[in-house]
């Protein structure tokens, strides 16, 4: 399976999860971060919502957080971030039909 098969796999799976983290006007501090550690751990795939008050974009925090988290981007829309865990991304990207 290639990375784009990859994505849209992700996506499919991802269309019926609710975001359940959320950046705010605080940003990113480390009780965020090991939040979106502990939810990927147990979830493997999850939504982030940046609100409007955090002050920073979408892009800019999802790359933050796949940074620190070491995790994958799958998709930034609007302000909606969805993230993958590496084991995940890699067993999907290496799976062969």
């Amino acid at each position: 399976m290639t990375e784009k098969e990859a994505k849209k796999e992700i996506m499919r799976r991802a269309t019926e999860i609710k975001p359940t983290v959320h950046v705010g006007k605080e940003g990113l501090d480390q009780g965020l971060t090991d939040e979106i550690i502990a939810q990927l751990k147990n979830r493997r795939i999850i939504k982030v919502r940046v609100l409007d008050n955090s002050g920073d974009a979408a892009d800019d925090i999802a790359k933050t957080v796949a940074d620190s988290t070491d995790s994958v981007i799958v998709d930034v829309r609007g302000s909606v971030i969805v993230l993958t865990d590496k084991r995940t991304w890699n067993s999907l990207c290496q799976k062969k039909f």
